[in-house]
């Protein structure tokens, strides 16, 4: 009977363990009370995802009314021309998150984003602090590819989020505008190593030998 008392202590031992009322692991190492993975991780993760949308969104719009100025302050018509097509695929980009907040259930809604902020910010001072002309022009190149590179590092983290959380359909619409920046940081590189950056330095070189 003894050793049938004992057997059934440990059972209950055990069942207390799996409903959550035992005292928590140790670690090996330190012993000391090991974390628990915490019971929210998918829903902070889905939050997260949510924040960095609304960032993204006030980005994007913020965008739409920067480009335009870009556009006034630049001279060559290839720049001219790949800053007006960006802000047209722009535009349509703030549509795409529209649908994107739709599909997750939510309201379209922009928070702002400092860091693209400090990027516009960045660019408005480089074009006041030049004159019109190729130099002013490879500044405004240096400061659209920042934002470029801001925007390709957000969607992919947000491709990714959108993966793991399971929403597919989300998911292909962020790697469609993922797509869309990297051509246009492309387009841009093109633009500054085909000719302006060239001009540009010789402009340098000229006012040097003056």
């Amino acid at each position: 009977m003894k050793t049938t008392q004992k057997s059934n202590t440990k059972t209950a031992a055990r069942a207390a363990d799996n409903n959550g009322t035992s005292k928590p692991t140790r670690s090996a190492a330190t012993g000391k009370p090991a974390m628990a993975p915490a019971a929210d991780e998918a829903s902070g993760l889905r939050e997260l995802f949510q924040d960095s949308l609304k960032d993204i969104y006030w980005a994007e719009k913020a965008l739409t009314k920067a480009l335009p100025k870009m556009i006034k302050k630049a001279t060559s018509p290839e720049l001219i021309d790949a800053l007006s097509q960006h802000l047209d695929v722009t535009e349509q980009q703030v549509i795409r998150l529209e649908q994107v907040f739709s599909n997750l259930g939510m309201k379209a809604q922009a928070k702002k984003c400092a860091a693209m902020e400090g990027l516009i910010q960045e660019g408005s001072e480089i074009m006041e602090s030049t004159t019109a002309g190729v130099v002013r022009d490879a500044g405004i190149i240096a400061a659209g590819q920042k934002v470029e590179h801001y925007e390709i590092a957000s969607y992919g983290t947000l491709c990714a989020f959108a993966k793991i959380l399971g929403e597919t359909e989300v998911a292909e619409m962020l790697l469609q505008t993922l797509n869309e920046e990297k051509e246009a940081d492309d387009k841009l590189s093109e633009v500054a190593e085909g000719s302006i950056n060239l001009q540009a330095a010789g402009e340098d070189a000229a006012d040097e030998n003056e």
